[in-house]
Order: structure tokens, then C-alpha cells, then sequence
């Protein structure tokens, strides 16, 4: 029995780009860490070696320099728009384009006089995060967040949860809650959408409520974030958020001639929880 091609796609990964754009007044910084895939018709590649209709994978990532530096790179959405037309125009065969990027962020150093011009701090694990996919009959932009670690001391409990010959945990009422955050959100189609500003209000949403919140599971606290988010930005059709749920177990003190005070913790990463959702906009 022969075998067919079922589906052929391919792509250059981890294209990493730093772009400083030098204003007068200040200098503007962008870094981006992209994936390009290619779908369409590539059999003579696969079949026999010709390869006549296959885009250098070195020609994508020299693709991304040059359109960089024609792209003003405010928003990495609009880039990726920009990056998955060029391949689509340029190449009949071609049926989709997607780029997949992470934005690593940056922040102003504060020095005395305010934000410094040109140095900045990193800040931390995390990222904004875009996918967009372009085919011959529509375009699809998925923006997020991911590594965003959060954690608070009270306010959080569980209790209730199926017993059985092999439950240990305890029920608390009083527990340490620390995550890491992803998201993901796709904006309405057809609008003309500010990225950076949906961004900015999704993100201040959800780690305000995680703050405030009293949390009587991960999962009632992450749809009380992801509601949150969709609350803030009337852009956003749908999201789905996954976030960890990494213990931190009280420490016996006694048998050291002290008292326990929930204070001392062992702090553990593995195994951890995972739980996740998705929050579909209810139509009007």
C-alpha cells in the first residue's frame, strides 16, 4: 500500500529580531522571536527532490529583516500581517501563511529625571504572544500573553473536593496561590483594532481580579480573570487562559522546638497543577 501527502508544510523557527528605532527624543525597542510555516503544494519537494516551488527557509528569515526595516514595528500583529501577505502574493501555490511570534519585553529604566532614553531592564519570563494565519480567504489573529507569574499570600482556599482511599491533601481554607499565566484572545474580525491598547487593558484586568479576588478554586479564580478581561476589552471575542497551580507546602516546625506560624514553606515546582478554559463571548 503506497502512501500519500496528506499535508506538507514547512518554515524557518526561532527567528529572533531586534529593532531599535532611534527617535530624536528617545529610543524605541522591539524584540521578537518568530516561526514562519508555509502550506500548499510542495509535492515535487517531497516526491522528488525538485524543487522549483519551495521558498528558501533562509529567504524567510531575510524576508523578516527587510520588511522589519521598512515596518515602524509598533505592534508585532500588524508586522506579522505585513510578513504573511508577502509570502501569500508573492506565491500562488501557497495556500496559508502563519507567523508565530513571542515578544520578549522590555521595560524603561527609571533613572532620576524619569524614563531613561535608552537603557532598559528586562522583565522577566514574560512575553506578548501572536499568531496569525493568512489563507486565500480570510486571516486569523491570535494575541496573548504567557509566563506571567503571579502569587498571593491569603485569600485563596479548597475545600470540598472527591475523596477517595488515595486523597492525602488537606482542605484549607488558607493557602498560598502561585501560577504562571497564559492567554490567549481572538479580537472580533473586520475591526480595526489597537493591539498594544487591548493588550495592555486584558492583562491589567486579569492580574487585578487575581490580586483582589477570594479564591475558592484556581478554576473559579481564572474564569473570574478571563470574565475580567472580556469585561475590559469589547474587542475580544473569545479567550482562553491555562494557569499552573505550583504548591507551596507548610513546613513542621515542632519537631525543631518551634512553633508553626504559616510562615516557612517548601517551595515546589513540579508536580504542579494545570488547569485551563475557554470564555466565549455570549452572543446579543
Amino acid at each position: 500500500m503506497g502512501a500519500h501527502l496528506a499535508r506538507q508544510v514547512y518554515g524557518k523557527s526561532s527567528i529572533r529580531l531586534t529593532k531599535v528605532t532611534r527617535h530624536t527624543e528617545r529610543h524605541d525597542l522591539t524584540e521578537l522571536v518568530m516561526d514562519i510555516a508555509l502550506e500548499g503544494d510542495f509535492s515535487e519537494s517531497y516526491l522528488a527532490g525538485e524543487n522549483r516551488r519551495v521558498v528558501a527557509t533562509d529567504t524567510m528569515k531575510n524576508t523578516v529583516y527587510a520588511l522589519a526595516a521598512d515596518h515602524e514595528l509598533t505592534d508585532a500583529e500588524d508586522f506579522a500581517l505585513v510578513v504573511t501577505a508577502h509570502f501569500l502574493d508573492r506565491n500562488p501555490h501557497v495556500t496559508s501563511a502563519t507567523v508565530t511570534a513571542g515578544q520578549t519585553l522590555w521595560q524603561r529604566i527609571m533613572s532620576s529625571r524619569g524614563p531613561h532614553r535608552h537603557s532598559f531592564i528586562g522583565s522577566g519570563s514574560e512575553q506578548r504572544t501572536y499568531t496569525v494565519c493568512r489563507t486565500r480567504r480570510d486571516v486569523t489573529v491570535e494575541s496573548g500573553l504567557s509566563g506571567v507569574r503571579l502569587l498571593k499570600t491569603t485569600d485563596s482556599a479548597f475545600r470540598g473536593f472527591v475523596r477517595d482511599e488515595f486523597t492525602t491533601l488537606p482542605e484549607t481554607d488558607d493557602r498560598i496561590f502561585a501560577t504562571w499565566l497564559d492567554a490567549r484572545w481572538k479580537c472580533t474580525a473586520g475591526a480595526a483594532i489597537d493591539w498594544s491598547a487591548v493588550y495592555e487593558r486584558a492583562r491589567g484586568a486579569m492580574i487585578a481580579v487575581f490580586a483582589d479576588h477570594k479564591s475558592l478554586a484556581v478554576q473559579q479564580t481564572l474564569f473570574a480573570m478571563g470574565n475580567a478581561a472580556l469585561e475590559a476589552c469589547p474587542e475580544i471575542e473569545r479567550i482562553e487562559l491555562d494557569m499552573s497551580n505550583e504548591h507551596r507546602i507548610a513546613v513542621t516546625l515542632e519537631p525543631f522546638g518551634r512553633r508553626s506560624e504559616n510562615e516557612i514553606f517548601v517551595t515546589t515546582s513540579e508536580p504542579f497543577g494545570r488547569i485551563s478554559a475557554v470564555l466565549q463571548r455570549e452572543a446579543q
